[in-house]
């Protein structure tokens, strides 16, 4: 696990627009082409923008969710129409090769659906090139959330996740997670500072600390770095 401390948040998700870039361009060179999958966020976001200016080859590019409130499309919560609304476009990433994971019920039909795209694309078991997450401060990832069946799903790429601040959500399960060729941390404020400490002493009692360190990468803000 490498972990790099920038002095803010911005700086922060400028570093890892950097990064995500560069493994865009590595996964392209060895592979022809790149999987990402992303997570929400406000620091994120900054990312999202920072990335669509440095302008990786969109071409070879297809973005997924890590995860996605069960709320309709109009919803400021609902992570797709960011994302959407900053990397597609023309000139950018094109509409079809951006995978928003569906929230239409039934919701178990939606998860397979999606897990089928996640395979078309990644193979099978799908092997994602890059999935960025982010960390709650109960050390939850994704929408796996401390003590919900879900954190124990191993047969699924993806599933259902119970009630959580006011939404069920659809997330990937551990198993494509840790799969992914590069996994990228981008946390920042001094209310994740606990979180982070517990994520890096691998403390076994949140839901976060199971996503491998082989080939993680943390950047944090300053605020988030404990000590």
């Amino acid at each position: 696990m490498r972990l790099t401390i920038a002095a803010s948040a911005d700086q922060a998700a400028e570093a890892a627009a950097q990064f995500i870039s560069a493994r865009i361009a590595e996964a392209v060179a060895a592979r022809g082409r790149c999987t990402l999958a992303l997570s929400g966020g406000r620091t994120p976001w900054t990312a999202l923008e920072r990335l669509a200016s440095l302008d990786p080859p969109w071409h070879a590019l297809k973005v997924f969710q890590v995860d996605e409130r069960v709320v309709d499309d109009q919803d400021p919560r609902r992570n797709a129409s960011r994302i959407r609304s900053i990397l597609v476009g023309p000139g950018r990433l094109a509409s079809v090769h951006f995978h928003a994971i569906p929230v239409d019920p039934p919701l178990a039909s939606a998860a397979m659906r999606y897990q089928e795209e996640l395979t078309a694309a990644a193979g099978a078991p799908p092997t994602l090139d890059v999935v960025q997450l982010g960390l709650g401060a109960d050390g939850h990832t994704a929408s796996l959330v401390p003590g919900d069946p879900l954190c124990e799903v191993t047969d699924r790429e993806v599933g259902v996740s119970g009630p959580y601040d006011g939404t069920v959500r659809l997330s990937l399960t551990f198993p494509p997670i840790n799969r992914a060729r590069a996994v990228l941390w981008l946390i920042a404020g001094a209310e994740k500072r606990p979180a982070l400490a517990r994520l890096l002493a691998r403390d076994p009692s949140i839901p976060a600390a199971r996503v491998s360190a082989e080939r993680a990468t943390l950047i944090v803000d300053r605020a988030a770095a404990p000590g």
